[in-house]
């Protein structure tokens, strides 16, 4: 039984893995997140965890599902067969099922907002802080967008992804660059813009905490889609002539730009509009608007910046639906297409009281946070940070140490220094900045 999801090229994975990486996690979550804890700080710890720890992990997580050759659990079963080790695995894609009833949620709001955008409710003189409440705020609409997603999301999945993915990527994710740097470029240039930039690159170091540690980490294992064994997945349909390495570091510093850019078209706009950096998750929803209408014919470049970050949006969907599915069909793609209604339908239902955490069950409150909140956190503080502690640890101390220098260095021409700087970080570097941090959020230390 062969897998009809495969890489018809050596571009088509990083695409693959760098549309997965650059969704929501970099274009809307980075921004707010960035805005709730303090700027300029929280984008220095973001950058520090993202090459020093979320990147060695990244590739540890390369090298086992290309090792393996087989999804997310069956992959660790191949290396550590009899161990226990596949339960990280599972909890990977447990997690990934959980991530995406939420993210679709947000999915969901997107595409109500290329509809905005096509029936004039975008416009000049309009409120987008009360259009924003009111679109979230409104429980029927929230789930029959969030449903339209899951939709779109199980059509492309189930008839296998790469092709689709490979070829759309290579026209939408340049469009998506090109339009960030015109916002960026459009956002700097509003009158009293630079405090805006000052926000975002000028640390103030009262916000070094652990809280705010822990959401950098957080963030940088969300936007590089690692913790949940969707790169595993990725990786395991990865032919043994592809440099890990160099895929790994495109993917890893094309997110971290499109992060910045995110921040420099958010933050000068935030400030020059008047606008609270900290006024989360409507961030990007309720500024960005805001911008494009002071560019010339800014209605119609915000339908297609929408629909642009629609597709950067699905592209990440795909990769966690992907793990999901492959870890049920075994190999077995005659079961795909039953597997992936099945399965994204169950989604959905679980994603239905997120949908509805901001309008009908918005009291609803589980440790002081809404049930989107809830999974949010539990999933990007808790679940990412242990699952790529044990890939670090498994890779750096359980697996044979020449055997992974060997493996993980096929089809690479990166020096051996690099290699060896690699499994070191994933040895020490990456699993005593997630203990401490971790620790430290707990307030033990």
């Amino acid at each position: 039984m062969s897998h009809s999801s495969s890489w018809s090229s050596k571009i088509g994975f990083v695409l693959a893995a760098a549309g997965s990486a650059i969704g929501l996690g970099a274009i809307w979550k980075f921004p707010y997140t960035a805005g709730t804890n303090g700027g300029a700080v929280f984008v220095l710890l973001f950058v520090i965890f993202t090459i020093i720890v979320a990147l060695p992990v990244q590739l540890a997580e390369f090298y086992i599902g290309r090792t393996g050759g087989k999804n997310a659990i069956d992959s660790f079963k191949t290396l550590r067969p009899g161990s226990l080790w596949p339960w990280i695995g599972r909890i990977g894609v447990a997690a990934c099922f959980i991530l995406l009833s939420f993210y679709s949620v947000v999915g969901g709001w997107v595409l109500n907002y290329v509809v905005h955008s096509f029936t004039g409710e975008i416009a000049q003189n309009v409120d987008f802080e009360v259009l924003f409440q009111n679109t979230i705020s409104n429980s029927t609409g929230s789930v029959f967008y969030q449903g339209l997603f899951m939709l779109i999301t199980i059509w492309v999945v189930k008839g296998g992804v790469s092709d689709g993915i490979e070829k759309a990527n290579r026209y939408l994710m340049p469009a998506l660059f090109i339009l960030f740097i015109i916002l960026a470029i459009r956002s700097l240039t509003l009158p009293g813009a630079m405090k805006g930039v000052s926000f975002l690159l000028k640390p103030d170091w009262s916000y070094i905490k652990s809280e705010t540690m822990l959401t950098a980490l957080g963030q940088a294992f969300f936007a590089l889609s690692i913790g949940v064994s969707a790169m595993i997945t990725y990786a395991s349909y990865l032919g043994k002539d592809q440099d890990m390495f160099r895929s790994g570091n495109i993917i890893m510093w094309m997110n971290l730009l499109v992060s910045l850019l995110a921040g420099l078209v958010i933050f000068p706009a935030v400030f020059a509009l008047g606008a609270t950096p900290s006024q989360g998750p409507g961030l990007i929803f309720v500024v960005l608007p805001a911008v494009f209408m002071k560019i010339p014919s800014g209605n119609y470049l915000f339908a297609v910046f929408m629909m642009l970050v629609v597709f950067a949006t699905l592209t990440s969907a795909f990769s966690m639906l992907e793990t999901v599915i492959a870890a049920t069909i075994r190999q077995d793609e005659r079961k795909r297409s039953r597997h992936t209604w099945m399965i994204g339908i169950a989604i959905f239902i679980v994603g239905i009281p997120s949908a509805l955490s901001f309008g009908t069950w918005s009291d609803v409150l589980i440790f002081n946070k809404s049930i989107f909140d809830l999974w949010d956190y539990i999933i990007t503080a808790i679940i990412m940070p242990l699952c790529a502690l044990s890939i670090s640890i498994f890779t750096g101390w359980i697996q044979d140490r020449q055997s992974v220098l060997t493996h993980a260095g096929m089809g690479s021409t990166v020096p051996k220094t690099l290699l060896y700087l690699w499994l070191g970080a994933l040895r020490y570097i990456a699993p005593i900045a997630i203990i401490v941090v971790f620790i430290n959020s707990l307030q033990i230390i």
